[in-house]
């Protein structure tokens, strides 16, 4: 898959930014923040798949990064938090098979255009739409004032054709990435996983940490997400997976303020990597979450909390995806 970034109305290479030749090419197209890539944005992104393959078009998902409420809600309510950093959703649209991820940076400037000037000057100048493809609540431009209606008539006269996809659901449950972050949040990690439609991923580099965690038996790679914005779900114990050097490792992650060794009040993430021995500093590691273990709790000694994780460690070994 192809990553471009469109900024101050030049396209560039992601991530190194170096500018591209960037040539129209017939395309089918589909719009949208894709937070989290969740069940109900990959039904949108199969139907635009198939359509591309059917006319021998392109298949191009169009993004933005930062996300939109991050930007125009900046000066009012906090912004929401993200369930993929963009190297997240670099990864995920890159499993689903689509030829061009353009990545438009969001800033107050776009944010101020016309949805007929994003319509006519990026889908189809830049892009050239032949097809786009929608979610039934989809807005987008200035004050999210297009619409489908708006595509609809834009397209007779440039000549696209618009499709938008009804409502996606789990038995009578809305799929909404607002939803997800309220499941991860309150710990239900099993719910969330099942709307996503995969494993609720974590990563970021490994820093440098206090290594307390080898001084009893238990070593720990220390995460600082990519992206502060990041949603890091409930506190407490997970039971996750991870790929290195072409092995998968199963890991027991705590995602917390670790009251026994802190007083910090600051969310921290580390991971034990039973079975593996290797040096990690700096590298970009990515966890899935897969099961919520056990709230995250204050130990009356050191000797209780190796306890603990002996028997956290015990469950993971245990565990069979």
């Amino acid at each position: 898959m192809l990553v471009v970034e469109y900024q101050n109305n030049d396209v560039v290479a992601y991530p190194s930014g170096e500018p591209v030749i960037f040539s129209p090419v017939p395309s089918a197209v589909t719009i949208g923040s894709f937070d989290g890539v969740h069940r109900g944005h990959r039904s949108i992104i199969a139907r635009m798949n198939a359509i591309a393959r059917s006319r021998q078009l392109r298949s191009v998902v169009v993004t933005f990064e930062p996300h939109p409420r991050r930007v125009l809600s900046a000066s009012a309510s906090p912004s929401p938090l993200v369930l993929s950093t963009l190297d997240e959703k670099v990864a995920l649209l890159t499993s689903l098979d689509v030829d061009l991820l353009f990545v438009i940076r969001f800033t107050d400037a776009f944010a101020a255009r016309s949805s007929e000037d994003f319509i006519v000057g990026v889908l189809v100048k830049l892009l050239c739409a032949k097809s786009i493809i929608v979610g039934y609540d989809h807005g987008f431009g200035r004050n999210r004032t297009g619409s489908s209606e708006t595509l609809l008539h834009l397209g007779k006269e440039f000549g696209f054709d618009v499709e938008a996809i009804t409502e996606v659901k789990i038995g009578n449950e809305h799929f909404s990435s607002t939803r997800i972050r309220k499941l991860l949040e309150s710990g239900n990690l099993s719910d969330a996983n099942q709307f996503l439609g995969y494993s609720y991923i974590v990563s970021g580099t490994v820093v440098g940490g206090d290594q307390r965690g080898r001084t009893i038996g238990f070593p720990t790679v220390n995460i600082k997400p990519s992206d502060p914005q990041k949603l890091l779900p409930h506190s407490g114990v997970y039971l996750a997976m991870i790929e290195l050097d072409g092995i998968s490792y199963k890991a027991m992650m705590n995602i917390g303020v670790r009251p026994t060794v802190s007083q910090g009040n600051e969310k921290t993430v580390e991971a034990h990597i039973p079975g593996f021995s290797g040096e990690l500093y700096g590298a970009f590691l990515s966890f899935r979450l897969l099961v919520y273990i056990r709230e995250e709790k204050k130990f009356a000694t050191i000797d209780e909390l190796k306890e603990q994780l002996e028997k956290d460690k015990k469950t993971v070994e245990l565990y069979n995806e």
